[in-house]
């Protein structure tokens, strides 16, 4: 099969590659990619920036989301059939949606929605996921609470201005002008233009804030939030309490508790709980996801289709920060 791979971490273009069809084990489908999605997690794999928490052989596929059908199905499968039209996001030991075939897990996938093509269901199972995981998982946002949405028209701030709405909040959100009256159309309330005002100076008493960027932005998210808010983040470090959690060892939880120790000190300081969000496949949230989609009450957001052949492209435009929602490789 082709597929989209490189051959060692760093800021490396992809090349295409002949890379063996995946054989699939019993309670896993053979799943046909038509479309997959860039997202961010793509480069920062790539850059290395992740191999505290993940590891892998090279030549690597990269790609964490897609669209298809099934193509064969293991012994043990019982809710996909050949034929059946999927989306899903594939675990973490198991990613290269960059490919013309991918082995995943039956429980990682779910029906794509009837009424989207497979480009625009392509953009959904890691956006979804991720903002389904940090609203309603990690914040457990309620009806009538105010959160912050950093960079509402990027690929996850677009999906999460539309689960908050659905789910009851007030959102307020960054973006350029450019970008303004896209979050506003997806329901935003208060739209802070990052080039020319400082959110921290405007927004105060804000229950819970989601934070895409990290760094100096996640940072300053802390002086909006109410005294036992939430923050959750998906670009910040991993702290003590996420290597707990997700069974990193002693050594990597020292390390993330020592990499994290600013964070832990504006915790302290704003009594606010930070978690770091590295978000899980999960077939059964794709499938509430695809019901808020088949029902009308969100709606993907894509801002370029490019041809597979293209797709270093489709990554260099995805790191440029410029895409309005999400950027597609159809493959098929």
């Amino acid at each position: 099969m082709r597929a989209m791979v490189i051959d060692r971490y760093g800021k490396v273009p992809m090349r295409l590659a002949e890379m063996p069809t995946p054989e699939i084990g019993e309670y896993e489908v053979l799943a046909e990619i038509h479309a997959a999605s860039i997202n961010p997690i793509d480069f920062k794999l790539r850059d290395g920036k992740v191999k505290l928490l993940v590891k892998y052989k090279m030549p690597l596929i990269l790609g964490n989301d897609f669209s298809g059908v099934v193509a064969k199905v293991g012994a043990k499968v019982t809710r996909f059939k050949v034929g059946d039209e999927i989306y899903g996001r594939p675990r973490k030991s198991k990613i290269g949606t960059f490919a013309e075939y991918i082995a995943i897990h039956e429980d990682d996938i779910a029906l794509k929605p009837k009424n989207l093509s497979f480009e625009e269901a392509a953009s959904i199972p890691l956006v979804g996921l991720t903002s389904y995981q940090a609203l309603k998982d990690i914040l457990q946002l309620q009806k009538g609470q105010k959160i912050l949405i950093q960079a509402g028209a990027g690929g996850v701030g677009t999906f999460a201005i539309q689960l908050a709405k659905l789910m009851g909040a007030t959102v307020a959100t960054t973006a350029s002008e450019a970008g303004a009256n896209l979050v506003k159309s997806l329901g935003a309330d208060e739209i802070i233009n990052y080039k020319t005002e400082q959110f921290e100076e405007i927004l105060k008493n804000y229950d819970a804030v989601f934070d895409t960027l990290g760094g100096e932005i996640l940072e300053k998210s802390f002086e909006v939030i109410k005294s036992g808010g939430k923050i959750v983040s998906v670009s910040g470090l991993p702290n003590a309490r996420f290597g707990k959690e997700y069974g990193s060892g002693f050594f990597k939880t020292m390390l993330f508790s020592m990499a994290s120790h600013k964070l832990t000190a504006l915790e302290k300081k704003y009594n606010v709980q930070y978690t770091f969000l590295f978000m899980k496949p999960s077939g059964e949230q794709l499938r509430i996801i695809a019901n808020f989609i088949e029902t009308g009450k969100i709606k993907p957001i894509i801002d370029r289709v490019f041809p597979f052949k293209d797709a270093q492209k489709a990554m260099e435009y995805a790191e440029s920060g410029r895409a309005k929602g999400k950027i597609i490789l159809k493959i098929k």
